[in-house]
């Protein structure tokens, strides 16, 4: 991703601040449901959320799942938005392909659904998703693991610690964008574990938390102690992947990547506990939702897709202190100084 779009997607944010009107009496009320709300990415995603709804007078009611993958939590959180007269919804589905049903009764009932972070399957069961590109955030850390390894990428041994069971998108993508990056064959692009490539030991899910991080590292390095390479869904499942790694005394030298970028990820990779992560911009998500329901409230207007994409780019940088060539990134000074949580 070029800087420029990050700046891009910044100065957006920067602009609708600066331009915003003041906050008048809330005749329009929105609804943020995420997946948790103890991940430190949603816990920032409803920061921007919350301000920016107070900013423009706007009632904004939060909802989160008990875990990731708590979708039951999220449908009953959408029929409660559509009762209480909502004009939109932000949504981190934890099912993106389980929920559609319900988020297809939302828009029925005329309010504008937007995806946040994670794609609905297909893309397009929402009004408009506004998300890192994730396969492409997956792909900066497999192209950055690679290149670090070089010759030694082609007898790598990598796990996979992935999300949940259900493959959200989110989930798929990163993974599959790291296939691509590392330069392994994906088969078919839309689902996890149909590859054929010798290096992969295997997958595990984390539930995208540090407990469930630490036992995906310890089950796959049951079968096969000699992993020198881990994808991760997120910094949380990083660290936890890594006090596994440090249990055996692997800790120094094993390549850990991830994605997310928040501040206690961008810190670790700082401290090497991560070597690369993918940041993104939970904040800039949110704000910009909580600005497009109150366009649509006042206007009708629906939020358009970036040209060329289906989807909102947000932006995405890779985030080191190793930079490999080829591969663009920031260090990890930068990282904080756009970092959340």
């Amino acid at each position: 991703m070029k800087k420029s779009l990050i700046t891009a997607a910044l100065s957006t944010l920067a602009l609708g601040a600066a331009f915003a009107m003041p906050a008048q009496a809330a005749d329009v009320s929105a609804c943020l449901i995420t997946k948790t709300d103890t991940n430190p990415f949603f816990v920032k995603m409803k920061e921007g959320a919350t301000a920016k709804a107070a900013e423009l007078g706007v009632e904004l009611k939060s909802y989160a799942g008990k875990i990731d993958g708590d979708s039951e939590s999220q449908v009953a959180a959408i029929e409660t938005c559509i009762a209480d007269g909502a004009k939109g919804i932000l949504l981190t589905a934890s099912d993106t392909k389980g929920i559609v049903p319900a988020v297809q009764k939302a828009r029925d009932a005329g309010l504008l659904v937007i995806a946040l972070d994670t794609p609905l399957e297909p893309i397009d069961a929402a009004d408009q998703t506004f998300a890192t590109d994730n396969l492409l955030a997956g792909e900066l850390i497999g192209k950055w693991a690679a290149a670090t390894l070089g010759d030694a990428a082609k007898d790598a041994r990598i796990g996979f610690l992935n999300l949940t069971p259900s493959q959200p998108s989110v989930d798929v993508l990163r993974n599959q964008g790291f296939m691509k990056g590392f330069g392994i064959d994906v088969a078919d692009i839309t689902k996890i574990g149909d590859e054929t490539d010798p290096r992969i030991v295997g997958h595990d899910v984390t539930n995208g938390n540090e407990e469930g991080g630490r036992t995906a590292m310890e089950n796959l390095l049951q079968k096969d102690p000699t992993i020198n390479v881990v994808h991760t869904i997120n910094e949380p499942a990083a660290a936890g992947a890594y006090e596994a790694l440090k249990a055996l005394g692997r800790e120094n030298d094993v390549l850990i990547v991830s994605v997310d970028g928040g501040c206690p990820g961008v810190k670790n990779v700082a401290d090497g506990v991560i070597g690369a992560t993918s940041q993104q911009y939970p904040l800039l998500m949110a704000s910009l939702g909580i600005e497009a329901i109150k366009k649509f409230a006042d206007t009708g207007e629906k939020p358009s897709a970036t040209e060329g994409k289906n989807f909102f780019d947000t932006g995405v940088a890779l985030v080191t202190d190793k930079p490999a060539a080829g591969v663009e990134s920031i260090d990890t000074k930068t990282g904080m100084d756009r970092c959340w949580g």
